[in-house]
């Protein structure tokens, strides 16, 4: 079974970073496809970044430019860099694979903002 664990959110100021982490239970050449989502208290879940296993990226309009998504295979691990970062970018991040025609999640990490 796939296990997915995020790491790295936490509490931090307007114009800041963060790195969030997704440590995969099995190899991430395994995953043609990885995410990052993200909900916000009282909002629906919505798609942050993708990666797939070829290297190809897409980024949801209000994090172009400041956010990057990068995967290393020889640790497992997709990462999720967060640069200038801003309010309204509070919420919980999720961690999301697709493998064999199935989506698996993460528990999710708290990002907190502050202004």
């Amino acid at each position: 079974q796939v296990q997915l664990v995020e790491s790295g959110g936490g509490l931090v100021q307007a114009g800041g970073s963060l790195r969030l982490s997704c440590a995969a239970s099995r190899s991430i050449f395994s995953f043609n496809v990885m995410h990052w989502y993200r909900q916000a208290p009282g909002k629906q879940r919505e798609l942050v970044t993708t990666i797939t296993s070829d290297g190809r990226t897409g980024y949801a309009d209000s994090v172009k430019g400041r956010f990057t998504i990068s995967r290393d295979n020889a640790k497992d691990t997709v990462y999720l860099q967060m640069n200038s970062l801003k309010p309204e970018d509070t919420a919980v991040y999720y961690c999301a694979a697709y493998y064999i025609n199935s989506m698996y999640w993460g528990q999710g990490t708290q990002v907190t903002v502050s202004s």
